[in-house]
């Protein structure tokens, strides 16, 4: 069952996104950035030319390099090829047997990560789940998680809720990631101002950072 080709939408902005409803700020020494599912079987959904997707991996690849330069983690998230059915499980039953091995399942070039980033195999549609994500959030002493990828309405959103509800708490970022639609996307944006994290721009992420790491 192939992702069928996803529609250019233009990307959501801060004004049509409810209100926060938690005042939380990122903090270099507490974040960590989270790379979503950028793998080249996810993205050829696409038209990678045009928004949301041209918009997404230059927004990524903005906060990739400054939270590299600030010395924050970057996490990528990266889903195997040919799954056995005992490891696949009842994901099958919507999505089929999902990737192969090879080209696909290589993040896509504007991303590749290097050796400074971290790399987990990701298993269902949360980061969090039958990985090692929390415990390596704990070693580096990060309990802020900065979500961009694709897609928003499932891995992104439920990746933010449940670093909610580990007490890590998740900055969903509106441009840097992208759905199947501008509805679902505006969808899992406003989930979580109203209901487990923080919606913030690149932009705002951005002014952030900079304004914590500006001498006194």
């Amino acid at each position: 069952m192939p992702i069928p080709p996803i529609a250019p939408y233009p990307m959501p902005l801060p004004s049509e996104v409810t209100d926060n409803r938690v005042s939380w700020t990122v903090e270099p020494h507490r974040a960590a950035l989270l790379v979503h599912d950028m793998q080249r079987y996810f993205l050829s959904a696409y038209d990678t030319d045009r928004d949301p997707a041209a918009t997404l991996i230059s927004n990524i690849a903005r906060l990739r390099a400054h939270c590299h330069e600030l010395g924050i983690p970057v996490v990528y998230t990266r889903q195997p090829g040919d799954q056995h059915p005992s490891r696949r499980g009842i994901l099958a039953d919507l999505w089929g047997t999902g990737m192969s091995s090879g080209p696909d399942t290589e993040v896509v070039a504007e991303l590749e990560p290097d050796a400074r980033d971290i790399q987990v195999t990701k298993w269902r549609y949360s980061a969090f789940q039958r990985t090692d994500l929390r415990e390596l959030l704990g070693f580096h002493q990060r309990d802020q998680l900065l979500v961009t990828g694709v897609y928003a309405h499932m891995g992104c959103m439920l990746s933010a809720a449940d670093a909610f509800m580990s007490d890590v708490c998740p900055f969903l970022v509106l441009d840097a990631t992208a759905d199947f639609s501008r509805d679902e996307h505006l969808m899992a944006l406003n989930y979580t101002a109203r209901r487990c994290g923080a919606v913030l721009s690149t932009d705002q992420l951005v002014e952030q950072l900079d304004r914590a790491t500006e001498p006194c």
